[in-house]
């Protein structure tokens, strides 16, 4: 039985992969690493800013200490806070979703962005009543793949209800694009609905579903998907 609902961020709620993409390669420039877009989609999407600088400066085989990291991502998020202003755009389908699913779940955002960005983000599309919980990358000590994040979205929400029949991961659902949220929500024993927002359907099959758009899910797919 669905109890509770929990939301990947960038490239489910807001249509901003292309933005940090974008950022990631100003940052990565300016240290003399070049990031295709192809590589971004298929190789760091799905990690969180630590992830994948780590990631990135591993694969040109770079070393890159813990100062370092924190100046590459604290770089990147003024970059990105300057653009996502004027360029913030929601997902079909996301308000109308967002509006059935609070009357009757709790919802959570679980996500490998940054604490400050989504509550930006979140307040000036008016969003962020919808949501009881949010998980960030300033939050967890590991990001996706890993379940850590979910794992504390869940907690969360259970914290929030107060009920003597805690929500369980088997009556949670997560909502994702990425390879690697997939995985973490299959290592936290929760079901999960993957949106071919970032990738190709066949690269997302793990899923225990895969739809084009939120605007296509209704609430008995989600239901379905938790029976």
């Amino acid at each position: 039985m669905l109890r509770a609902v929990i939301f990947d961020f960038n490239g489910i709620l807001v249509d901003d992969e292309p933005i940090h993409l974008e950022m990631f390669q100003k940052v990565l420039q300016e240290e003399r690493i070049s990031l295709t877009e192809k590589d971004y989609y298929a190789r760091y999407l799905g990690f969180d800013d630590r992830g994948a600088f780590r990631a990135v400066y591993r694969d040109n085989q770079r070393k890159l200490d813990d100062t370092g990291l924190a100046k590459l991502i604290e770089r990147k998020a003024v970059y990105y806070r300057a653009s996502i202003g004027q360029r913030t755009v929601i997902f079909p389908g996301v308000k109308q979703l967002l509006c059935q699913l609070a009357a009757r779940y709790p919802l959570a955002v679980a996500s490998g962005a940054l604490r400050d960005e989504i509550e930006l983000i979140l307040q000036s599309v008016t969003l962020r009543n919808y949501f009881q919980v949010i998980v960030s990358a300033n939050d967890v000590k590991e990001g996706k793949p890993q379940p850590e994040i979910f794992l504390k979205a869940l907690e969360g929400l259970n914290r929030n209800a107060g009920s003597s029949s805690p929500i369980r991961p088997s009556e949670c659902l997560v909502v994702e694009d990425s390879k690697e949220g997939i995985l973490g929500a299959q290592r936290a024993g929760i079901k999960c609905l993957a949106v071919t927002n970032s990738h190709p359907a066949e690269e997302l099959r793990s899923a225990d579903a895969v739809v084009a758009s939120l605007a296509d899910v209704t609430i008995p797919l989600l239901e379905s998907l938790c029976k």
